[in-house]
């Protein structure tokens, strides 16, 4: 099996003012690794060094450790999605809509390079991390601005929209973590499934609209069996 920890040809000095280049190319020898091997294992300080052609202690100068180094990988991958979202966004017809694509964007995303989603999000995190900030300028912010047009429209309950767009990434994050971490269950097609879980989630919101706070279960139950019948019926 190759090296992929292969140096590149030794660099030289860089002149003045081109530490952002040397960072740049940190993160893309880091990322390189990451997916060319699959195991946030086979990157090292040391084994990111020789791919760039630099020592470690150079690597040391942009990134405290090795955990600094792969949250600004996985941070910097994460800007990507801000793009995606706002892409299918454009494309919904309604709010609802818009919501349900951006959850699904969010999915597809994640299960495009799942060793990054896994080390971004399957692990600790850390308040103000390159990851988190990423995260809540795309994802979270998407979904909040979503979450309160609907609210805007009477789609969605007079509540705290934070509270929702909390509740919401939760879903989409559970799907996600499941079909990485868990490949091997009977999920069918995972596309389909994640769809029927995004249209049951971004729905649920809605019918809560209708629904009084000091109900039983088996009164919604009722209501809804009779909701369901009338259409039928129709």
């Amino acid at each position: 099996m190759a090296d992929v920890s292969a140096p590149r040809q030794r660099r030289h000095r860089a002149p003045r003012g081109a530490g952002e280049q040397l960072r740049a190319e940190i993160l893309d020898a880091a990322t390189d690794l990451l997916l060319e091997t699959g195991d946030e294992k086979a990157v090292s300080i040391r084994s990111v060094a020789q791919r760039v052609g630099v020592t470690p202690p150079s690597i040391y100068l942009h990134f405290v450790d090795k955990t600094a180094l792969l949250d600004a990988v996985c941070g910097r991958y994460f800007e990507k999605l801000d793009e995606e979202m706002q892409e299918v966004a454009g494309a919904a017809a309604t709010a609802l809509d818009v919501l349900r694509a951006q959850g699904m964007a969010y999915v597809r995303f994640a299960l495009k390079n799942p060793v990054l989603y896994r080390i971004a999000m399957m692990g600790p995190g850390s308040p103000g991390s390159d990851v988190d900030v990423a995260l809540n300028s795309s994802a979270f912010g998407h979904l909040l601005m979503s979450v309160q047009a609907l609210i805007a429209e009477g789609v969605y309950p007079q509540a705290d929209p934070t509270m929702l767009a909390l509740e919401l990434w939760t879903a989409v994050h559970g799907i996600a973590a499941m079909l990485i971490s868990r490949p091997y269950l009977p999920w069918g097609g995972a596309e389909e499934f994640a769809d029927r879980l995004m249209r049951a989630v971004c729905c649920g919101q809605a019918l809560s609209v209708a629904i009084r706070p000091d109900e039983s279960p088996r009164e919604i139950m009722t209501w809804l069996k009779e909701v369901v019948d009338e259409r039928q019926r129709g």
